[in-house]
């Protein structure tokens, strides 16, 4: 086992990639929650769905672990889902066997451009001090979802965000700040697995809350529905709306599994010696091979999650983690209403907390060249504020190249810097006209 995933020569142990393993699943755990919730506005059977999200989540993370050696966990996107939902289905009057169609089609063009090294290209043109950036700009991303699920911000203050009072209303928000302070003291009194502790910790908590809810005569077992297999509709792929799906899901698709890669390397300093993302055409591969499953299964876009931070800042530095993560996503199949006992403010502190770990990146930028410090807080400030991670790095190539033009400076630019930046600039303008 040492030998096959390098436990050694990464520094790390069983115990603690079993723990960021676990720290992991936990923290993205509510995917199994939302994602048949979203999807089944589109249409489709909430238990098709839940079996299909975690029988795909699985798969693809054992696919991160043994191409890639990594641990970053994979399951089907925020976002992308909402997207298929309420913009596809919802929103054009398409079936869901359209937007899966065109899932299937993402997913299998990503496997060709990962087999040719193509998206590894494209990671590896991005420059330094925008890879230092991502990592920030997810860090406070992540943070802003952890603090959204725990209930701690509201938009329903008279200002765009705020703090909610901590009353007896906001029960959540209260339960979530104890626990972010559990976690804190933890980690500062270098308690092994304090992440994790402070997930379980805080659901503990949460029950004379009223928070963690136990219901009356709990089971665990449950046993999984049948998912919607190969469920697809060919008889639309050749119209300009299918394209526009299909292209909508590509492009978000790829910059958040780079966005993703880019910051949990730079976290857990997965890194080659030139800088770049361990094995990273293992990486992209996962994501390529998880979406097809998932599109056969009957869910969306399978794609890397960020809360595979709080997972590397437990310990986690191999593929070792992920086979753990992928293990529990199979058990959850069959003990979902344990699962759901965790509530969302138990997983918050984690998210919060590993905003602070990722922040720690934003020494390597340096801000006092305005051509590179300028695109770098545009990457950092668009990702929490737009609520996505490709904007935030679209936003901040095309800044990059606008810069280093100002500061006479462009033949720094890297010509797949300059090509993805032509592509961000057209696809915001048929994203503004459409």
């Amino acid at each position: 086992m040492d030998k096959f995933f390098k436990l050694q020569k990464r520094g790390t142990t069983v115990s603690r990639e079993i723990i960021g393993g676990i720290t992991t699943f936990l923290a993205m755990s509510y995917i199994l929650a939302v994602n048949p919730q979203i999807l089944s506005g589109a249409g489709l059977n909430w238990g098709a769905v839940f079996t299909a999200t975690g029988v795909s989540a699985a798969i693809a993370t054992l696919v991160m672990a043994f191409l890639a050696n990594l641990p970053v966990a994979l399951a089907p996107g925020l976002g992308l889902n909402a997207f298929f939902t309420y913009t596809v289905v919802l929103g054009m009057g398409c079936t869901p066997a359209f937007a899966l169609t065109a899932v299937l089609l993402e997913g299998i063009l990503f496997v060709v451009l990962s087999l040719f090294g193509i998206r590894e290209a494209i990671i590896n043109s991005i420059p330094v001090g925008l890879r230092k950036a991502v990592a920030v700009g997810i860090g406070l991303f992540i943070t802003l979802i952890g603090l959204s699920s725990a209930g701690i911000i509201t938009g329903d203050a008279g200002t765009p965000i705020a703090f909610v009072n901590l009353n007896g209303e906001h029960m959540s928000a209260i339960v979530g700040l104890i626990g972010l302070v559990i976690t804190i003291a933890l980690y500062i009194l270098n308690v092994p697995g304090a992440v994790l502790l402070g997930i379980a910790i805080t659901t503990i908590i949460g029950i004379p809350f009223g928070v963690t809810t136990v219901p009356e005569n709990f089971s665990p077992i449950s046993t999984p529905a049948a998912p919607s297999l190969f469920m697809f509709e060919w008889s639309n792929v050749l119209t300009l709306k299918f394209f526009t799906v299909f292209f909508t899901f590509l492009f978000t698709d790829l910059f958040d599994t780079i966005g993703t890669l880019l910051g949990v390397a730079e976290q857990g300093n997965l890194k080659d010696k030139n800088g770049n993302v361990l094995n990273a055409k293992g990486a992209l591969l996962s994501d390529s091979i998880g979406t097809i499953v998932g599109a056969c299964m009957g869910t969306s876009t399978v794609t890397s999650f960020v809360e595979s931070s709080s997972g590397v800042a437990a310990g986690a530095r191999t593929g070792l983690a992920s086979v753990v993560t992928a293990v529990l996503f199979l058990i959850a199949l069959f003990l979902s209403p344990l699962f759901a006992l965790i509530p969302a403010c138990a997983t918050a502190p984690a998210l919060i907390f590993v905003g602070f770990l990722m922040m720690r990146s934003v020494v390597g930028v340096d801000f006092r060249d305005p051509s590179e410090g300028i695109p770098a807080f545009i990457t950092i400030m668009v990702m929490p504020f737009a609520y996505s991670i490709s904007k935030g790095i679209s936003f901040g190539i095309i800044s990059y190249v606008l810069c280093k033009i100002f500061a006479r400076k462009a033949k720094e630019i890297p010509l797949v810097t300059w090509i993805l930046a032509v592509v961000f600039l057209f696809d915001i303008i048929f994203e503004a006209v459409k």
